[in-house]
């Protein structure tokens, strides 16, 4: 480019610079023109506005939601790991009933004279190593003496009072070995024994009869003994249904824990089922003295006996352990304490203390107070317990209007099972020609197939000719 050219470039320059510096002096509309361009580039729109708004109400609800999330996690989380304590707990319950059934095998094997089998599953019980291992012990000694094998009882009843030197069965034991020691030179004949217990009770029968106070004498003898379990069960018997005051209170020293686990309670049944209304004050005391599940359960088994409703209400409102508890309400049904569970049923929060005391009402054949919790309860677990056991019942009349209010839907295809358990095709009928919800409409029409009821099976052939 040319000098000339440069310097033409410079005055235009010069020039625009000043014109420029003219209209900011002047204010004029050159310069407002550019205030109004820069306002329209820097002020945001009353449409923005209102878009800027709209984002921080839906951040807003983005940000509500994920903490919902967040929770809905905890919860489900917290369901998982109660789920889990549930399973161990079942696996555990689960345990402890299969060493029950062992136990109770051996000791049935025991009264029958199978003596190689009754050894075999009280070691079952050993190796389980479970509540029961010393009265397991015991037995499998007595077992063994009874085979002949007197060097495997005794070493048994030592590994016993080694093992276990508090055991309620170390006062038997020392009793046996005594009698293993005694007799260890002169094997035991089987095949003569049979009839021995037998004869004995015959004998002491009518000891108790004509001298009572010199047979409680004998009866305390025996069970301090080792007289077979079958001998001491029957004198307990006897004892029982004697009445008189002695042996009215051999019977509760024993039920108290005088005795081993097993004939304590026997003594515990025995008071429900002879004691009359004097057995009760025993009977609550042995439940309140004792740390045992077994014998707790045999004195709630004790208050069904006799009818004894305060006594098993008592426990239903106190129990901490479930598992009892729950039996105390069961049985409080089987007794008809209607009063006593409707007086838990208000006062319990637990769900499945509820579902247990609806079964309660079961159990008693109160439809009435089913019908109300079907109808009225907020929970649907306990609609679908009152509305199952309406079924159990047979009463029906009432799961027509249930079905008709219910909206829950497991609740309502309870109502469908109890009417197919209770044999009421009609009542499917009627559902699966009105309902709407095809789920259930077919739910019903399943239950119908396979009642081959007339009601049905016309409904039935109706469907196939449509």
């Amino acid at each position: 480019m040319s000098v000339r050219g440069i310097g033409l470039a410079e005055g235009v320059r010069r020039g625009i610079l000043a014109a420029l510096v003219a209209g900011l002096a002047a204010g004029g509309p050159a310069f407002a023109r550019g205030q109004a361009t820069a306002a329209q580039v820097t002020a945001p729109s009353e449409g923005t506005e209102d878009s800027v708004r709209g984002d921080s109400v839906q951040d807003q609800q983005d940000r509500d939601q994920q903490a919902r999330d967040r929770e809905q996690e905890q919860r489900d989380r917290e369901q998982e790991a109660r789920d889990r304590e549930q399973e161990k707990k079942d696996r555990e319950q689960e345990r402890l009933d299969r060493i029950q059934e062992r136990y109770d095998e051996g000791r049935d094997a025991l009264e029958d004279g199978k003596y190689a089998r009754a050894e075999e599953r009280f070691n079952n019980v050993i190796s389980e190593n479970g509540p029961l291992v010393d009265g397991a012990m015991y037995w499998k000694a007595y077992a063994e003496n009874q085979e002949g094998k007197r060097e495997a009882a005794l070493t048994t009843i030592a590994e016993l009072k080694k093992n276990f030197p508090q055991s309620k069965w170390k006062k038997d034991a020392e009793a046996l070995e005594i009698e293993v020691r005694t007799n260890s030179r002169q094997p035991v004949k089987l095949d003569e024994v049979p009839n021995d217990d037998d004869l004995f009770s015959l004998a002491f029968q009518g000891l108790m009869n004509s001298n009572p106070t010199l047979g409680i004498q004998k009866a305390e003898q025996i069970f301090n003994g080792p007289a077979s379990p079958k001998r001491k069960s029957k004198v307990l018997f006897v004892v029982a249904q004697n009445g008189s005051k002695e042996a009215q209170a051999l019977l509760a020293k024993i039920a108290q824990g005088q005795s081993n686990p097993d004939l304590q309670r026997k003594a515990v049944e025995y008071l429900g089922m002879f004691g009359g209304s004097q057995s009760a004050s025993a009977l609550a005391s042995v439940y309140s003295g004792s740390t045992d599940a077994g014998v707790k359960r045999a004195v709630i088994r004790s208050y069904m006996i006799s009818g004894n409703r305060e006594g098993l209400f008592k426990i239903a409102q106190s129990e901490k352990d479930d598992a009892l508890k729950r039996e105390a309400i069961r049985n409080l049904g089987l007794v008809g304490g209607l009063n006593e569970l409707q007086q838990l049923y208000k006062t319990e929060t637990s769900v499945e203390i509820r579902k247990e005391i609806l079964q309660a009402f079961f159990l008693a054949g109160d439809s009435a107070k089913l019908v109300a919790a079907a109808e009225g309860e907020k929970d649907p677990e306990l609609r679908r317990a009152a509305t199952r056991n309406l079924g159990l019942m047979g009463k029906t009349d009432a799961l027509q209007s249930i079905y008709a209010k219910e909206t829950d839907l497991s609740v309502k295809e309870e109502v469908l099972n109890a009417y197919f358990i209770s044999g009421n095709a009609k009542g499917l009928v009627a559902v699966a020609k009105n309902e709407k919800d095809p789920q259930l409409k077919k739910r019903a029409v399943e239950k119908l197939s396979l009642m081959n009821s007339k009601e049905g099976n016309e409904y039935l052939m109706e469907l196939l000719n449509k």
